[in-house]
């Protein structure tokens, strides 16, 4: 990453009409992390200071590495599933469609309608969890606690529903290629209905202790400033580059799952800043409880997997242990994996932290030649050399949450 920026002038002059002019200062090197709270993680900062202003600022990243691409090209296309779990593992849900997706192009294999909208609903709900707890840690940084606790409390309901649906909490592995793992049981769409009523108001609550709350506002208007070349150039996604005023959202610009269907508005800022961040998320919120909802209610009927999907899908459980075709079938799936076609293909979904991209080359058979992951993180972290230096230490606290990344997917 880019080290070497100037030092901005006019904080320059203030450091230096500050400072009494029978003491020269000497600029010192401080590090922040690699466990550090405000860093999320295993994320490392090499900073060097100007008393309290930063001159340089290099993240150092690889804490975390463990080689989920090289890992990827020794398993089949079914076993990878689980691992997209930990890339954002605060929305494993959209991880498992991204990649499930890209496996499906290759194939040239069409889900079925229902599928489409329940992996809609999935991946919604997973951007509402993470934008949660990007919104609780971001308050904690600035010493909003009780916003923490709110964020929390919604995500726990959230995880009821989960569990409802996948089995699991956290790692969910509920996306499969050619469907989903088991269709939503009785009730579990009324219940999400219901919970997004709840929390449009809880949200509203939230987002009021923020908003127009002084201290929070000092903390990041003006602090952070990502211009729309900047966000261009470093190739910044998500809501960190709609922050800056580029409403680029794959959800309407590239739609997949039938995202095409829905009503839903896309937010942008306008200064770039860590406060335009913030609001970008909250409102991303609120479409996304528009999107459920509309997705609750235009349900289609059918199957939750591609039928015509036999060489790829696994057949249910009932007829592996009843038929004994549906259990060769089912052995071959998970000795040798899916059969896919030789070529290469490349997909991008609209993640909570930016786009989150598989590159997937096969030469034909279960296994994949290559695959590589574009992490939105990764490249949302870039820029922060850029935008810390000629900010005060304290700052570099806000930029990080307002970044809201997620080493897992970083270092992959």
């Amino acid at each position: 990453m880019a080290t070497d920026y100037t030092f901005p002038e006019s904080a320059a002059k203030t450091a230096a009409a500050a400072a009494p002019k029978e003491f020269a200062t000497e600029k010192m090197s401080l590090s922040m992390g690699p466990s550090h709270p405000s860093t999320h993680g295993v994320l490392r900062l090499q900073m060097e200071i100007d008393g309290e202003i930063l001159t340089k600022a290099d993240p150092v990243i690889g804490y975390l590495h463990r080689g989920d691409e090289k890992i990827a090209e020794n398993m089949t296309y079914n076993q990878f599933v689980p691992y997209t779990d930990r890339l954002d593992y605060l929305a494993p849900l959209a991880n498992n469609m991204a990649y499930a997706i890209a496996v499906e192009r290759l194939a040239k294999l069409d889900v079925p309608p229902r599928c489409q909208a329940i992996r809609v609903i999935t991946a919604e709900l997973a951007r509402i969890s993470s934008h949660l707890m990007g919104l609780g840690a971001f308050g904690l940084d600035v010493g909003a606690w009780t916003v923490l606790l709110y964020c929390l409390n919604e995500r726990e309901k959230l995880y009821r529903l989960f569990e409802e649906l996948t089995g699991a909490r956290f790692t969910t592995s509920y996306t499969r290629i050619g469907g989903v793992t088991r269709d939503m049981p009785a009730g579990w769409m009324d219940r999400v209905n219901t919970w997004c009523d709840q929390f449009l108001p809880t949200l509203e609550e939230t987002l009021t202790q923020l908003t127009r709350n002084k201290i929070f506002m000092d903390r990041t208007v003006g602090i952070g400033v990502i211009t729309k070349e900047d966000a261009l150039a470093y190739g910044i996604t998500g809501p960190n580059l709609r922050g800056s005023g580029i409403g680029l959202d794959l959800r309407k610009d590239k739609p997949y799952s039938g995202y095409e269907n829905y009503e839903f508005d896309v937010p942008v800022g306008t200064q770039g800043d860590c406060y335009d961040r913030y609001l970008v998320r909250g409102e991303e919120m609120r479409q996304s409880v528009r999107i459920i909802k509309q997705a609750v209610a235009r349900m289609p009927d059918g199957p939750w997997f591609a039928v015509e999907a036999k060489k790829i899908f696994n057949p249910p459980k009932e007829k592996v242990l009843s038929s004994m075709e549906e259990l060769i079938q089912h052995f071959m799936l998970v000795t040798e994996g899916p059969q896919m076609p030789a070529g290469e293909v490349y997909f991008e979904a609209e993640n909570p932290k930016g786009i989150l991209g598989f590159f997937i080359v096969s030469k034909g058979g279960g296994v994949p030649y290559r695959l590589k992951i574009r992490a939105p993180s990764f490249c949302n972290l870039s820029i922060l050399p850029k935008i810390c230096v000629g900010n005060l230490i304290s700052d570099v606290v806000a930029i990080l949450g307002s970044l809201d990344f997620v080493m897992g997917e970083c270092d992959r």
